[in-house]
């Protein structure tokens, strides 16, 4: 009777771990369509010199937000406003899956997109030559959290903002 039961329990083990294995393509499969699904936000750009809301969700980071979820503190500058563009753009153009989509009149807008699952996060940066500082919005465009992603990547441009060399050559 025991040896039975013995092997009923492994059955039921190979049973389980096969409905896993079965459902993770399942899974990446509804991600992947979730991904390709999320459009660019209509929502983008400025509006009177500031950067849309951050949504409720916790998938956003921007400095014209007083919310301690969403905010942060602006990338300061000295020099010229063209001078950190430029330094800003040669930076973004190191990062890995960044692709820049607007960079106009002191506006910067990039996509970032994710190795696995594609998903793509919407990151862009005011320069406000007067203050000396780099506002920056940076959302997911589609699901609820981002596990702090969005934030990461922001103050990782900042420090290798802060670090670069100011005479660097962005046209090389």
């Amino acid at each position: 009777m025991s040896m039975n039961l013995g092997m009923s329990t492994e059955i039921s083990v190979i049973v389980i771990v096969v409905a896993c294995l079965a459902i993770i393509p399942v899974l990446i499969a509804g991600l992947a369509v979730l991904s390709a699904r999320a459009q660019t936000p209509k929502d983008l750009g400025l509006v009177e010199n500031h950067f849309v809301a951050c949504p409720a969700t916790p998938n956003c980071v921007s400095t014209h937000s007083t919310s301690p979820q969403h905010g942060s503190e602006p990338i300061r500058f000295s020099g010229s406003a063209s001078e950190a563009f430029a330094r800003l753009q040669t930076i973004v153009k190191q990062q890995p899956r960044a692709q820049i989509i607007t960079a106009a009149n002191g506006y910067l807008h990039v996509e970032f997109t994710s190795r696995i699952f594609h998903f793509v996060d919407d990151a862009q940066f005011l320069f406000d030559e007067n203050q000396g500082v780099i506002h920056f919005r940076s959302s997911s465009r589609s699901g609820y959290s981002d596990l702090g992603v969005n934030r990461r990547r922001m103050e990782s441009l900042r420090t290798a903002f802060e670090n670069a060399d100011p005479t660097i050559d962005s046209c090389s």
